[in-house]
């Protein structure tokens, strides 16, 4: 359950899902001629609707994030085939404390009014997302590895509107990390990312013409006696914030620069195994050359947040968390909403 203030004073509550969704998948696996084959499905039913009579079709409705099939072997590596979550952000939104929890609600999540909240997207990273993929994942060299990927583009779109700037992309997407892991007293893992995509159709004032929009990402985490520290950073060129290619392009067809991160710290309380996090992050978008007007254009989001996360067993947590969030438009006005939540998490 989350409740939110803005800074008008207009409250709301939401009995909902976190930024993780209600969750069934099922995987098959088995090794035959010398390959390691697998497939995954899975299906994420809605938790809540803000409609009466609308239980099965309202807001709240069902996702399907994964439909894939891999085939490899440790000693040369494995491809995968079929929808998945993306290689770029992944590790940047599986390390965030707010995966467990709640986090930003987002205008569109208050009162129950999407499948999940978003956490901390959009205020320290961009959404990695499920999409259609062909992807290889090399072996493991004593913690080095490198994932490399061609995906489903995407289309640029308006976040203020959802609405699309640009039709059907002629080439793929094309996404990639590396990444170095240790284990130990003192473990952690450092990666490097990146994500590139040919646009076509962008609309500038000399009609539609192509262009390239790019997003490098780096990241580590670190941990020892219970301590775990977590720090990230992105900076991009057309790829705009939030979700990948929103607001990436401003009407004269240029390109908008973004960048951001995040900070984040725990610490696991001895005995009682409380987790206590704390964490601040940042999602900054410029506005493209020669581009006047759009003060409404959002400018940066910034959030703190701590909590809370107490195992009850083995696979149930507690969660307690207070968020604060605050957005700034291109001239300077800004919106600040406080989000104040609990509720319990379960995997089986």
């Amino acid at each position: 359950m989350a409740n939110a203030k803005a800074a008008n004073g207009n409250q709301t509550s939401s009995v909902n899902t976190g930024l993780l969704p209600s969750w069934f998948g099922v995987t098959g696996k088995k090794r035959e001629n010398d390959l390691d084959i697998s497939w995954t499905i899975s299906f994420q039913p809605g938790a809540s609707t803000k409609h009466a009579l609308q239980s099965g079709t309202g807001n709240g409705t069902a996702e399907m994030r994964q439909a894939n099939l891999t085939f490899g072997d440790k000693s040369w590596g494995s491809f995968k085939l079929g929808k998945d979550i993306g290689l770029f952000g992944q590790d940047a939104i599986l390390n965030d404390q707010t995966l467990l929890g709640v986090g930003s609600t987002g205008a569109g999540t208050q009162g129950g009014g999407s499948t999940t909240t978003l956490g901390r997207i959009g205020t320290g990273f961009l959404y990695t997302d499920f999409t259609g993929q062909i992807e290889y994942s090399s072996p493991n060299w004593n913690g080095f590895q490198f994932n490399v990927e061609i995906a489903q583009p995407w289309q640029s779109l308006n976040l203020a509107t959802s609405a699309a700037i640009t039709g059907n992309q002629k080439e793929p997407a094309f996404e990639g990390n590396v990444n170095y892991s240790w284990s130990g007293d003192f473990a952690g893992k450092v990666w490097a990312e990146g994500f590139t995509q040919k646009v076509d159709g962008v609309q500038a004032t000399t009609g539609a013409r192509s262009d390239r929009s790019d997003v490098y990402g780096i990241g580590g985490k670190v941990s020892y006696s219970g301590v775990e520290l977590v720090g990230y950073y992105y900076n991009g060129s057309g790829v705009g914030t939030t979700g990948l290619l929103m607001d990436g392009y401003a009407t004269n067809g240029n390109q908008r620069d973004s960048d951001g991160g995040y900070v984040q710290a725990s610490f696991v309380i001895p005995g009682v195994k409380t987790k206590l996090a704390g964490s601040w992050g940042i999602s900054n978008l410029d506005r493209a050359s020669g581009e006047v007007g759009n003060n409404t254009l959002v400018s940066s989001n910034e959030m703190w947040t701590i909590g809370a996360y107490h195992p009850l067993t083995s696979n149930l947590n507690l969660v307690a968390e207070y968020s604060n969030v605050r957005s700034e438009n291109q001239v300077g006005a800004r919106n600040t909403s406080d989000i104040v939540d609990f509720g319990a998490i379960l995997f089986f």
